[in-house]
């Protein structure tokens, strides 16, 4: 079984490369993240025509999340239970589903965007509400993970250079304790190989030729429970899909199960 997650960055301005990627990677569930349309818009039939049932938790702003499955989508649930919001409202950051066998949740963690700014407590306090929502699952004997984008880099060898990130976010100590504290619960880290260079960065800014000089970012992450790390054969980041015009600034995780 092959499970992947991709922060595609606007499903409408990637869809053609979204489409030919599942078509030939063989993906059976794809956690995708920021599809940025509402649900009415979300491309289901062309999907469709590949096989893929997807279920969608979107608004058409900046976030919007969903899970695209060949293999079953049951038990769906949108949100977090215990969602702080962000100024009184409540994002569509987080879906879940049961695909054949494992279930999974797609998440897009909030950005936190500077230190200072309401919006990292916000992100610290998401955190909170996301490690209850999965305390269950994650102890549980069946197949689960929590794939996405979650906006954290775990240490300081998933970015290209520390210094370059002193006093920001995505590095500072708090949102790393998020992070073991969501482990913690029953999960591990599923570190991808890189197809190229050493560290398996997964986003690259579009700006500063960030890409070809691999100032990357490992970001989106796969946490698994001990049934899904324990039936893992292979994962990797497919950074060709990185590669070319139109391409998102993420590139998708794809992991390899013998369930």
């Amino acid at each position: 079984m092959r499970i992947a997650t991709w922060n595609v960055n606007s499903i409408t301005a990637r869809l053609p490369r979204l489409l030919a990627w599942l078509e030939s990677s063989g993906t059976d569930v794809l956690c995708l993240q920021e599809a940025k349309v509402a649900e009415e818009q979300f491309p289901v039939e062309p999907l469709r025509e590949l096989g893929y049932e997807a279920a969608v938790h979107a608004t058409g702003r900046w976030n919007g999340v969903a899970v695209l499955s060949r293999v079953g989508l049951a038990d769906v649930v949108k949100g977090l239970p215990g969602d702080p919001g962000y100024e009184g409202v409540t994002e569509p950051r987080a879906i879940s589903a049961t695909c054949g066998p494992v279930r999974v949740w797609s998440v897009y963690v909030p950005n936190g965007r500077e230190v200072d700014h309401p919006h990292y407590a916000y992100k610290l306090q998401w955190f909170e509400a996301l490690r209850a929502a999965v305390l269950g699952d994650a102890q549980g004997s069946r197949p689960f993970a929590v794939l996405g984008d979650y906006n954290v880099a775990p240490t300081d060898d998933d970015v290209y250079d520390r210094a370059a990130f002193e006093g920001a976010t995505h590095v500072t100590p708090a949102e790393r304790a998020a992070l073991t504290a969501l482990r913690e619960v029953g999960l591990d880290d599923v570190v991808p190989r890189p197809l190229k260079y050493d560290h398996p960065f997964t986003y690259w800014d579009y700006r500063q030729l960030c890409f070809p000089k691999n100032r990357g970012m490992r970001i989106d992450l796969v946490y698994g429970n001990a049934a899904f790390a324990g039936a893992v054969k292979d994962a990797y980041v497919d950074r060709e899909e990185r590669k070319g015009k139109g391409a998102s600034d993420h590139a998708p995780v794809v992991v390899d199960l013998d369930v």
